[in-house]
C-alpha cells in the first residue's frame, strides 16, 4: 500500500456509522476505503448512496471500497455488436426481471473457470436477499426452454442502478441481461449503471471510465429522483417467445 493512509475501521454495533469521504481511499489497493462493520441493509443501503461497495473473501474481514477511476455504462449507450444483434433477433431466449432472484445469486456465485472459490459467500447473498426483499435489489434472468442459463443482479437507489454481478451458462447470456436492462432502464429515465471496475468484458459493451469525483457528482444527481418501488417487470418489447420462461 503505497500512500500513507490510515484504513477506516467500522463498527458492527454501529449500523449508523458513517463512511470517511472516497478521497481518503487507498491508491493501492485501488479504492479501499474502509474495512469491517455488517452487511445489514441500513449500512450497506448507506454505502451504494456514497459510491461505496463491499467486495471481501468469504471468511475475511468486510472491506469497502470507492475506486478512482469507476467504470460506469450510461444505458443509452450499451454497444450492441452484430453477433449480439443477430442472436436478439433469432429470438432465442426469453427475459424476465425478479422472477428469480435466488437462483441468479446462486447462478453468480458458482465457481468460474480459471478461478478459485467466490467472493459471493453466505452473508452477501443473505444481505443482498433483504435489499431484494425491501425491492431494493433486483435480478435480470434469461430463460432457454424453461432453463435459467443467465442473468445479473444489482442494488436500485434513485435512478442509479449498482451491477454486481453476473453469469452465463450458454454463449452470450449475460450480455442480453445487460442489453435488456440498459435498455429498460433508459425507458426509466436511469442515469447510470455502476459497473465499478473497468474490464475488457465490460469496454466492449459501452462502459467508460470516469475520475471519482465526477462519478459521486453523477451519483448525487441521479439520487435526487424517487426510486422505483418494490420487484420489477420489464414494460418494453423483448426478444424470445414466452415458451421459454418456466412454468410458474
Amino acid at each position: 500500500m503505497d500512500n500513507p493512509v490510515r484504513l477506516h475501521w467500522l463498527d458492527p454495533r454501529d449500523p449508523h456509522q458513517l463512511f470517511p469521504p472516497a478521497r481518503q481511499a487507498m491508491r493501492s489497493p485501488n479504492g479501499l476505503l474502509a474495512i469491517g462493520g455488517d452487511l445489514c441493509a441500513d449500512r450497506l443501503i448507506r454505502a451504494y448512496g456514497q459510491g461505496v461497495f463491499p467486495w471481501f473473501n468469504p471468511n475475511e474481514p468486510i472491506l469497502w471500497w470507492c475506486p478512482d477511476p469507476r467504470a460506469v455504462l450510461l444505458p443509452a449507450q450499451f454497444h450492441v455488436s452484430r453477433s449480439l444483434h443477430r442472436r436478439l433477433c433469432r429470438g432465442e431466449f426469453a427475459l424476465s426481471l425478479d422472477r428469480a432472484f435466488d437462483a441468479v445469486l446462486e447462478g453468480c456465485a458458482a465457481a468460474r473457470a480459471n478461478s478459485h472459490g467466490t467472493w459471493l459467500g453466505h452473508d452477501m447473498k443473505r444481505a443482498y436477499r433483504v435489499l431484494f426483499e425491501r425491492g431494493l435489489c433486483h435480478s435480470v434472468e434469461v430463460w432457454q426452454y424453461g432453463q435459467l442459463i443467465g442473468g445479473l443482479y444489482g442494488v436500485a437507489l434513485g435512478r442509479a442502478f449498482f451491477g454486481e454481478s453476473m453469469f452465463s451458462r450458454k454463449t452470450d447470456a449475460s450480455k442480453i441481461a445487460l442489453c435488456l436492462l440498459a435498455r429498460q432502464l433508459q425507458v426509466w429515465d436511469y442515469g447510470l449503471i455502476d459497473c465499478q471496475i473497468a474490464s475488457a468484458h465490460l469496454q466492449g459493451l459501452g462502459a467508460i471510465e470516469l475520475p471519482r469525483a465526477r462519478f459521486l457528482l453523477q451519483l448525487r444527481d441521479a439520487l435526487q429522483v424517487p426510486p422505483r418501488s418494490g420487484h420489477w417487470q420489464f414494460d418494453i418489447p423483448l426478444p424470445g417467445a414466452r415458451a421459454h420462461l418456466p412454468t410458474p
